[in-house]
């Protein structure tokens, strides 16, 4: 692992120095944070204003949000009922930190070596291209998923202070939140890591390498439409199959790259 650990701290050593790649970090989570914690406020002083009015049937009748009512709400005033409701989306804006973040530094990891004359030397080293990937893995990965793990942090801190009823922080902190920021979130940054590998080491700019890997969003775009669109459930099966075969994709790219990742062809026929 000593190898690997080196690679790590190469890489956040060449990364953190783009603004672009800081920027992405600083400014995408504080969006993702801030922007629920506006929404449920409001929505907190609207049940407030109104007494609690809602009720979970009207909710169902209502027709405007997706999933089982019933069984998500089971306990639920109706507003918190609501807020249940709203919070589901936020989860799956969560979700996309763990693919934004690594596709931009990962993006950089082959390409943006190559054009810094930087990747030559480390390609003609004895180091595995098992270790070589894992490294590069490892460097997207760690950072993505600890600004995710914070922001959750953050966005929790932060529904106590705004005094979010009880019940919506239980959901917030419940199973089917806790498996999508533990664990699913981490296979997603591996996916999206490998995937922005194999692009940044196929293109000659670094630009078009980003460019190319935000093409991995529009699958995770349509789990959410179909939230959205109330074909789906975002519950705790839905998560633990969703853990599942990520899972499986993660391995497989993992295995995959390190077959297609060629070495001697980066080495001499880039152009």
């Amino acid at each position: 692992m000593k190898h690997v650990r080196t690679i790590i701290k190469k890489e956040w050593a060449e990364v953190f120095k783009r603004r672009l790649v800081v920027m992405v970090m600083l400014i995408v989570p504080l969006l993702f944070t801030v922007l629920p914690l506006i929404m449920l406020g409001v929505m907190n002083n609207a049940a407030i204003d109104t007494g609690g009015s809602l009720t979970p049937e009207m909710i169902a009748q209502s027709g405007g949000m997706p999933g089982n009512v019933d069984s998500t709400c089971a306990g639920l005033s109706g507003d918190d009922c609501m807020q249940v409701m709203m919070v589901i989306q936020f989860l799956l804006m969560f979700m996309m930190m763990p693919l934004l973040i690594p596709i931009t530094i990962a993006a950089y990891s082959i390409v943006g070596e190559k054009t810094t004359r930087s990747l030559e030397p480390l390609l003609a080293t004895p180091i595995s291209t098992l270790k070589l990937l894992l490294g590069k893995c490892l460097a997207a990965v760690i950072p993505a998923v600890g600004v995710t793990w914070l922001s959750f942090a953050l966005f929790n801190l932060g529904l106590i202070i705004m005094k979010i009823s009880p019940g919506v922080r239980s959901y917030i902190l419940g199973p089917t939140w806790l498996l999508g920021i533990l664990l699913l979130g981490p296979i997603l940054a591996v996916i999206a890591v490998n995937f922005a590998i194999y692009i940044s080491s196929r293109v000659t700019d670094p630009r078009a390498a980003e460019q190319i890997s935000g093409v991995l969003i529009v699958p995770f775009l349509g789990v959410v439409f179909a939230q959205l669109a109330g074909v789906l459930t975002v519950n705790i099966s839905f998560m633990l199959l969703a853990i599942g075969v990520c899972a499986l994709i993660a391995v497989g790219m993992v295995y995959l790259g390190t077959l297609v990742f060629d070495r001697e062809n980066i080495l001499t026929k880039w152009k």
